[in-house]
């Protein structure tokens, strides 16, 4: 634990346990990173997937973040999942349900021959075997394209898994619903590319999510 990872607000819903952490990380598909450029704080949404201990971030190699990375660029990463809506008898005690996840370190970009393997990695945890059904980058569109690491050495996790704060004795009124209202992520019907034939089977990645 640093200074940065150390949780001063409910501490006890903080965990070290890794598992956690990895759960949380293969179930996200974006990330939020934050960095400074040319002086003013920046944070962009990302394409992310976790090989082992470290966090790829993929993207362009003429977006500037990824310019300015080149040799190494100190980030922030956070990665939040909603779990639940808590609604209690008061606004003030209303709250959420959540996994989250702030690393700090620098991110670097994968070595030229890591390159593939990263690609295949990210795309892999965005649409498992959606990579062997499809053609291999061209080294063209390798060229075009980069995949930063950043080592999971540095990291705050915190878990809120709960319902609403409240006491039997308390004074509120207690005809006034208050409970959880969980929230998840569904996928909705697949929209076909216009130049998909009509008797195209859907593939097994996209079975998936259905």
């Amino acid at each position: 634990m640093s200074d940065r990872t150390r949780l001063t607000r409910k501490p006890e819903r903080g965990t070290d346990d890794p598992a956690v952490l990895h759960r949380l990380l293969d179930e996200a598909r974006i990330a939020h990173v934050g960095f400074v450029r040319e002086g003013s704080p920046v944070v962009l949404p990302m394409a992310v997937g976790r090989d082992g201990d470290r966090l790829l971030l993929h993207g362009s190699t003429g977006a500037g973040m990824y310019l300015a990375a080149r040799s190494g660029i100190e980030v922030s990463v956070a990665v939040t999942h909603l779990d639940g809506l808590v609604f209690a008898r008061s606004a003030f005690d209303h709250s959420m349900n959540y996994r989250s996840a702030v690393l700090f370190g620098v991110a670097t970009p994968v070595a030229p021959g890591e390159k593939e393997h990263a690609l295949k990695v990210v795309t892999e945890h965005l649409i498992p075997g959606r990579w062997d059904e499809v053609r291999s980058p061209t080294p063209k569109e390798l060229a075009a394209t980069t995949v930063l690491e950043v080592p999971l050495t540095e990291v705050s996790v915190k878990v809120r898994a709960a319902g609403p704060g409240e006491d039997a004795g308390d004074g509120e009124d207690h005809s006034v619903w208050a409970g959880v209202v969980p929230l998840r992520t569904v996928a909705d019907d697949p929209i076909p590319s216009p130049i998909t034939g009509s008797s195209t089977a859907l593939p097994r990645s996209v079975r998936a999510f259905l």
